[in-house]
């Protein structure tokens, strides 16, 4: 493990962008961000654990939703700069806006437009946030 992790071309921050994807579909769910012990830590407990920049903190997806992400693959881009996991996305939902994927906006006559629905109110997900 230490290797791979060794590997990676971590940005002046000390963190990678790591793409979460679904492992049967192809579809990319979201992006985040990783530092060392996040990358450590997903190898070890097979689950995607991520670095909120805004809170300056690890983070397991689902630890409050319950929408786990379990490792099926990961793999590591050309120049070492972004990881790719390819994952079992527990729930349908993988964004914190209650979508399937983070997404979900296209363009579409000059405009963001939403085009993916809203499946289940965020509020309900994470009671007591505003």
């Amino acid at each position: 493990m230490a290797k791979a992790v060794e590997q990676v071309n971590w940005n002046d921050q000390g963190l990678v962008p790591a793409i979460a994807q679904d492992w049967r579909s192809g579809e990319v769910l979201m992006l985040a961000w990783m530092n060392r012990e996040a990358l450590e830590l997903t190898l070890r407990e097979g689950r995607a654990v991520y670095w909120s920049r805004s809170r300056g903190a690890l983070w397991r997806k689902g630890e409050s939703s319950g929408h786990v992400q379990h490792l099926k693959e990961l793999r590591l881009d050309c120049d070492a700069d972004t990881v790719l996991m390819k994952v079992e996305q527990v729930g349908d939902i993988a964004c914190h806006t209650g979508r399937r994927s983070c997404f979900y906006q296209r363009r579409e006559a000059g405009e963001w437009r939403a085009v993916e629905p809203v499946l289940k109110d965020p509020d309900s997900i994470y009671p007591g946030k505003a």
